[in-house]
């Protein structure tokens, strides 16, 4: 492939390495260039113009992608059409990612223009969720380095997707005097919500006193559909003789590993009953948050072999983000900071507007600007120490509605599949260098810089105040601050919602700050622009 700077008159044929806007019309990076397309070009006054000419063997970047995502897609794993040099690859059922690493790493090397990324090992994916992206770097790759990847792909199983396998679950708490029924109550709910990506259910909850005799009865109760028991004691396991392994004995029961090198996560307990598996589960698994258990249940939960061995193989990589909850953190996550916690202010603007009836919202304009501008400018002028903004649909028009701003732009090209999408990838570019991150609505005209930086002020990393809301006469609305520890909860979010369910599940970490009608009024109708003084051009 020949690349680089030529006059426009002898550009036809040419693919363009950079996009263009000829008479209103964009030319995308990679376009053919015709002959119309140079004289209007040259009309225009561009003299000069960025291309390559491919060689015969040439294959170019898009073909490129889509021959090597297709060697790369497996039962379960579906390809989407290739843009941009882009295929990405999508697990289609939820279940357990497991990447073959020499495999990636051969593709990887043989051309550099050729990149495979993935997903880390043992990730656990709902349905649709992207498991890897084949990226092609120049406008064409040489034939023979696209025929080589698909041979080294064709020697083995690159990526594959273990399905989770629905089952019977029992849970079983163990009371003292100083357990509250609502945490009891909690801990249910929280693992109910683990279990659902599986499609698992509880038959059975039971509480009994925190005895040994008394857990192991409530242990042999079991039916045979229950296939897997999860035992959450009162007080924390630390010895093989403490209350829940001794149970599990008197039941019958074999203690196969107690502890595992995952941090939240040490004190998990694994054992066996019959056939069926036995979880003490550590006291950080009733926070939402991920820790060492779910690394456990989910292998479990997609029938890969979990014993000693495969639990004190897990300390690399098994220093997890702090559990804001915890009663015994690691550290205190403040000292290890500096005095004023960062937040990153992160603008989610990548819906449809469909609500509108056509237009989008965020080009509206609210005193001579387009509503995205404004509210990107208000996140800039607050105490945020940086802004970043998704877009999704009409990213090109937001994108110049955004020049000249100092905001990072992060394209989620998954934006038609709900808010969660966008909350996802946002928040894991901005939590990266951050004590916190401010999600904002893009349509919320009413908010003023006053009112971000007293939501900063409010936030703490860690504790109560790690996560603070806006509200409108007290009821609960947006913006919103998380504290970057929950950063491994928000990745595991999906479908067309937000943060709702970890705030909910936290309560007792949230911060409200009163913002009045700016928290609550969103742009999201005709009605309701021409309320807030939104016209269009």
């Amino acid at each position: 492939m020949k690349f680089g700077p030529v006059p426009t008159a002898e550009a036809r044929g040419g693919l363009l390495a950079h996009a263009l806007t000829v008479d209103g019309r964009r030319l995308a990076k990679g376009h053919a260039l015709s002959g119309d397309d140079l004289r209007q070009l040259q009309d225009q006054g561009v003299s000069e113009v960025v291309v390559a000419r491919l060689d015969p063997d040439d294959v170019t970047e898009d073909d490129a992608a889509a021959r090597i995502a297709l060697a790369l897609a497996a039962d379960g794993i579906s390809v989407a059409p290739p843009g941009t040099g882009r295929a990405n690859l999508h697990a289609e059922a939820s279940g357990v990612f497991l990447p073959d690493r020499s495999l990636i790493d051969a593709v990887n090397r043989i051309h550099p223009g050729i990149t495979v990324a993935t997903l880390a090992e043992y990730t656990s994916v709902e349905a649709h969720r992207m498991l890897a992206t084949v990226k092609i770097i120049p406008l064409a790759v040489p034939g023979a380095a696209v025929a080589e990847a698909e041979r080294v792909l064709s020697g083995g199983t690159a990526l594959r997707l273990k399905r989770y396998r629905a089952r019977g679950v029992g849970l079983v708490q163990t009371e003292l005097p100083t357990i509250k029924a609502t945490t009891l109550d909690k801990t249910r709910r929280i693992l109910e919500g683990r279990l659902s990506p599986s499609g698992s259910i509880l038959l059975r909850e039971v509480r009994c006193p925190h005895d040994a005799g008394e857990l192991a009865r409530r242990l042999s109760d079991a039916t045979a559909d229950e296939e897997l028991t999860i035992v959450f004691g009162a007080s924390a396991v630390i010895d093989e003789a403490d209350v829940v392994p001794d149970a599990i004995r008197r039941a019958g029961g074999e203690v196969r590993h107690l502890g595992m090198p995952v941090d939240p996560g040490n004190l998990l307990l694994l054992g066996q009953i019959g056939p069926r598996i036995v979880l003490g589960a550590p006291g950080c698994a009733r926070s939402p948050i991920e820790n060492g258990f779910d690394w456990v249940l989910t292998r479990l939960m997609a029938d890969l072999q979990v014993g000693r061995e495969e639990i004190v193989g897990l300390g690399v990589g098994g220093l997890l983000m702090e559990i804001a909850t915890r009663p015994q953190a690691r550290e205190d996550v403040v000292s290890v900071r500096a005095s004023t916690p960062r937040v990153h202010a992160l603008v989610l603007a990548a819906g449809r507007s469909s609500r509108m009836g056509g237009p989008n919202k965020l080009l509206a304009r609210f005193g001579g600007e387009p509503l995205v501008r404004r509210t990107v400018e208000t996140a800039l002028a607050s105490r945020a120490c940086a802004v970043t903004v998704v877009t999704g649909h009409m990213a090109d028009e937001i994108g110049a509605a955004l020049e000249g701003t100092s905001a990072r732009i992060v394209h989620n090209e998954d934006f038609a599949a709900g808010l969660s999408t966008s909350l996802r990838r946002g928040f894991a570019v901005a939590s990266q260098d951050s004590d916190g991150v401010l999600v904002l609505l893009a349509d919320q005209p009413l908010l003023t810089s006053a009112d971000l930086d007293r939501m900063i002020e409010a936030f703490r990393p860690a504790g109560i105040g790690s996560i603070v809301l806006a509200t409108d006469d007290g009821r609960r609305a947006n913006p919103v601050i998380l504290s970057s520890i929950f950063a491994n909860a928000i990745s595991t979010i999906e479908g067309d919602v937000g943060a709702r369910a970890i705030v909910q599940s936290s309560g007792e970490l949230v911060r409200e700050v009163e913002l009045g009608r700016a928290a609550s009024l969103d742009v999201d109708t005709p009605d309701v622009m021409r309320e807030a003084g939104g016209v269009w051009d």
